[in-house]
């Protein structure tokens, strides 16, 4: 697959989650299969299937919050260039089990 349309993908996505989840922000029922899902991702994390079910559950709250899928998309690019700006510690001294936070300037 040489190109995949997130913009489509998320009006799909919205389409089907409405239909089978309801409206309404359901912020705690999000998190909470969030949570369940990072379980999953622990006793298996070679299973890209569980590490989707995570981003399709992030993207699902996103709508939910009020987002577009062009404001989702746009938000996914301004955080990566974000992240790209800041200062990260060396990885090769970083304990790979815990968080590696970015260096407050």
């Amino acid at each position: 697959m040489e190109h995949y349309d997130l913009v489509k993908h998320l009006k799909s996505q919205i389409e089907w989650s409405y239909d089978t989840f309801g409206p309404d922000q359901r912020s705690n029922g999000v998190l909470d299969h969030i949570t369940k899902e990072v379980e999953e991702v622990r006793q298996d994390p070679s299973d890209i299937e569980e590490w989707i079910d995570i981003a399709l559950l992030a993207l699902d709250g996103a709508w939910r919050a009020g987002y577009s899928p062009i404001d989702i998309c746009n938000a996914l690019a301004e955080k990566l260039r974000k992240n790209k700006t800041r200062s990260w510690p060396d990885w090769k001294e970083s304990d790979p089990n815990k968080a590696m936070e970015h260096i407050e300037e």
